[in-house]
């Protein structure tokens, strides 16, 4: 499959191509994982360059993904004071950060995991590549990385993508963990607005504050209060860059105080202020919350619920 031959769509029935619409020789592509592994598998995300000069992109802190990288120059991750320099199949792990990404085209083809993909895919804690990126055959299967990149490789069009995967994961994620229940519950509760005490949310779960401290690390990569807190954050954000465009800030969680209340939290999971942020480089993050949305149902990883 040719940089220049991918054009960028979805799967998905219905979704109009305006929902796709990049700078030329750019495209960015959106496609739902088969009903059997939505749970597992947020979405297949694809995006091509065909300019082999350096591109530099800002992305919002996230879960862990796959990344597969296709006819492409390197890659660099640069999150906080850290620096990775991307394998060609890696596992970047959950982010409680922005991150900023350097790449000199190509195509990259990513899969999102779950909290409940993590955990049936991975034997080890979520939280050991917290704000890291790693080669895939280091931090999950080298089995997996090569299957992963031979299939790719073989592909001549791009609505084969989705289906290459599916037959790839559907096997490995056919185990139930003894984790899943507190893990699918959790996962819907940080969507819900105005919860972000570690008490309120382990009291709704029917579950220690201990043994929700315990999954949050293992299944998610981090404490619980961070995961609320950057799942508040991203909802307001997104939120207001959908709707007033960062005019107003009546639209953010009603468990903050104030408009300095959200800018706090903007300055830990952005490292800047929303405006600032959003001046940045941010042609594939701005796209990607548009297109995700209309194919998948979420506009941000972080933020997906399981898709019927």
């Amino acid at each position: 499959m040719r940089t220049e031959d991918l054009r960028g769509g979805t799967n998905r029935i219905g979704v109009p191509s305006e929902a796709f619409a990049m700078p030329d020789g750019l495209a960015i592509r959106y496609d739902l994982p088969a009903a059997g592994l939505r749970e597992s598998v947020s979405g297949y995300a694809t995006y091509a360059a065909c300019d082999r000069a350096e591109m530099i992109n800002w992305f919002l802190p996230a879960p862990p993904m796959i990344c597969v990288l296709l006819d492409a120059g390197p890659v660099t991750i640069a999150l906080r004071r850290h620096r990775f320099d991307v394998d060609i199949v890696s596992l970047y792990g959950p982010t409680s950060r922005a991150f900023r990404a350097t790449t000199h085209g190509g195509i990259q083809v990513g899969v999102g995991l779950t909290a409940l993909g993590w955990i049936r895919l991975v034997s080890g804690s979520a939280s050991a590549i917290h704000n890291r990126v790693v080669p895939l055959r280091e931090g999950a299967s080298a089995v997996l990385s090569a299957r992963l990149l031979d299939d790719l490789l073989a592909l001549t069009d791009e609505k084969d993508i989705a289906p290459t995967l599916d037959a790839v994961l559907a096997p490995l994620f056919a185990r139930e963990h003894r984790y899943d229940d507190i893990v699918r519950r959790f996962t819907e509760l940080m969507l819900v607005d105005g919860v972000i005490e570690i008490a309120d949310a382990a009291d709704r779960l029917a579950v220690s504050a201990a043994t929700l401290r315990r999954v949050a690390s293992y299944a998610f990569g981090m404490p619980p209060k961070l995961l609320l807190r950057r799942a508040r954050f991203l909802r307001s954000f997104i939120g207001l860059l959908s709707s007033s465009g960062m005019q107003s800030y009546d639209r953010i969680d009603s468990s903050y105080h104030d408009a300095s209340h959200f800018l706090r939290d903007a300055n830990s999971f952005l490292g800047t202020t929303p405006r600032r942020f959003m001046a940045k480089d941010t042609t594939f993050m701005a796209a990607s919350l548009v297109a995700r949305a209309a194919s998948i149902g979420a506009p941000a990883h972080a933020l997906h619920a399981r898709v019927s």
